[in-house]
């Protein structure tokens, strides 16, 4: 497990003024219409729905004495609530952008602790590496190749991934009860062992038993109250569980990848530890949005179908992306930069299969990624 390597990003001339101007007219947007740049009613009452919506199942499931089939389904509804939480909530406040208020930045943020995660790792994965590393081989952590899936074209491409089409989806579907049960033990140790993680000693030792306390909440108020103290159906309990997982798992994963492994994007390899692009003009070149129009997709996914707004200014709150994204795009337009975009979830979700099944092929020619 090697340590992961210092990459630096270098502006080329014509680059020098493109973020500084795009920041100081999103900057004056917020000036100019006296708008905090931070969540606003919209976003505390989505939190009270997705939340609220969560914990309100969890008490049909304890005391509604409800049939298999009806406890699957609305089991799966939690799952859907359960992926709206991390999309919408605990996304924007472990960005502290939920509110101006760093104390309810940090509790809204452990809101992904309350559904099986565990901030720490996951600030280190997403803040550090994915924000600033995107779609860099062997440096984002969130397109790294993972057992039998690829998702970069530098890594070695194996037989069975011309398959990865037909099998990914039971991947996507695992990765909330993977991430519960394992991955955040295994983000621990590795990122540790590469130098992510800067804690140690004492500190590191509380970390790990704070983590330990988050998961024993999570599973006992999950599967162990509902069973041995309520004595809900234990085939009931198990299998809802399961089919809320799958239901998360498939829509975060499907929903994140729309933005990053389409085609389109670029996977730039470092030469000698650096990146021929301003970073800003990097992220525009590895980040697509999808479905601007769709007011739904745009309230539930937690404007992360703006997610070029979202790695330009990680820390304005996710309900103010439609307005500055025409801000945006009109700058990239000005400057002859990318503004990547899918117009339908659709066409999104098809260029992600049809990415997969190339990077699956052997001898990919890489140049026509990069």
């Amino acid at each position: 497990m090697k340590k992961k390597g210092k990459v630096k990003f270098k502006k080329a001339h014509h680059q020098q003024d493109f973020y500084k101007i795009l920041r100081d007219r999103v900057e004056g947007y917020f000036t100019e219409n006296n708008i905090s740049e931070s969540g606003n009613l919209k976003m505390y009452f989505k939190s009270f729905v997705l939340i609220g919506g969560y914990l309100s199942i969890i008490g049909v499931l304890y005391f509604g004495k409800l049939s298999t089939l009806n406890y699957i389904l609305l089991s799966m509804v939690m799952g859907t609530a359960l992926a709206g939480i991390g999309m919408s909530v605990m996304h924007d406040a472990n960005h502290g952008s939920y509110s101006k208020h760093n104390l309810v930045n940090v509790l809204m943020g452990y809101t992904l602790n309350l559904v099986g995660g565990a901030v720490h790792n996951w600030k280190l994965q997403h803040n550090i590496l994915h924000h600033t590393y995107t779609n860099i081989h062997e440096m984002d952590d969130d397109i790294e190749d993972k057992l039998v899936l690829k998702f970069s074209p530098h890594g070695e491409t194996k037989w069975y991934h011309k398959f990865q089409i037909v099998y990914v989806f039971f991947f996507y579907s695992i990765l909330t009860l993977y991430w519960a049960l394992l991955k955040d033990l295994v983000q621990f140790i590795k990122y540790n062992k590469q130098g992510v993680d800067s804690i140690k000693g004492s500190k590191r030792s509380w970390m790990f038993i704070r983590i330990s306390v988050s998961k024993i909440f999570y599973f006992s108020y999950s599967l162990v109250i509902p069973i041995f103290i309520l004595n809900v159906s234990a085939y009931n309990v198990i299998m809802g569980f399961l089919f809320m997982h799958i239901t998360a798992g498939l829509i975060l994963s499907v929903v994140f990848q729309l933005a990053h492994t389409v085609e389109g994007t670029t996977h730039p390899l470092p030469d000698e530890g650096i990146i021929e692009n301003d970073w800003a003009i990097h992220q525009l070149n590895t980040t697509v949005n999808f479905s601007r129009d769709n007011m739904f997709l745009t309230w539930y996914l937690g404007g992360l179908n703006y997610q070029v707004e979202h790695h330009l200014f990680p820390r304005v709150c996710h309900v103010h992306y439609p307005e500055i994204s025409k801000i945006v795009q009109s700058t990239c337009n000005e400057f002859n930069v990318p503004y990547l975009e899918s117009k339908t979830f659709t066409n999104a979700f098809k260029s992600h299969l049809r990415l997969l099944g190339y990077f699956g092929k052997p001898n990919v020619l890489k140049q026509t990624i990069e």
